[in-house]
């Protein structure tokens, strides 16, 4: 089975939504935080092995807590896992902490911000020419 079939992103989303699933309703550890989500999965073509990516909305700490425990609770999860899905082989999952969302965010704010500065520097002043121009 090719990496980009229509099979694999079948399987990808089908891994995606009941790994989600089992994150949210199963697993009782404390060390995971409460707002995490898995943002996107890769399940190899042998289907030997599944590296999930993981957001937690929260601090690093947090978020290192959180892929700590679920790397702990990995044999749980693929047993999970094995248990509603139909599947020859059940893969051996890599929890990856995923900073894409947090980078969006910080990029969003960066934008905001020189979008509000250039706002303040193109309001005319007294002469009624924007105060970034050169008097002459």
């Amino acid at each position: 089975m090719r990496k980009n079939s229509i099979k694999n992103i079948r399987i990808n989303e089908e891994v995606l939504r009941e790994l989600s699933s089992i994150i949210r309703n199963e697993i009782k550890d404390p060390r995971i935080h409460p707002l995490t989500s898995v943002s996107g999965v890769e399940v190899a073509p042998d289907l030997k092995t599944c590296k999930a990516y993981i957001s937690v909305l929260g601090t690093e700490e947090e978020q290192e807590k959180t892929v700590e425990g679920l790397k702990s609770a990995a044999g749980y999860i693929r047993r999970c896992l094995a248990k509603s899905l139909n599947l020859r082989n059940t893969p051996e999952i890599r929890f990856i902490s995923d900073r894409s969302i947090a980078y969006g965010v910080e990029m969003s704010k960066k934008i905001d911000e020189i979008a509000r500065s250039d706002a303040r520097n193109s309001e005319p002043d007294e002469t009624g020419l924007p105060a970034d121009t050169d008097k002459e």
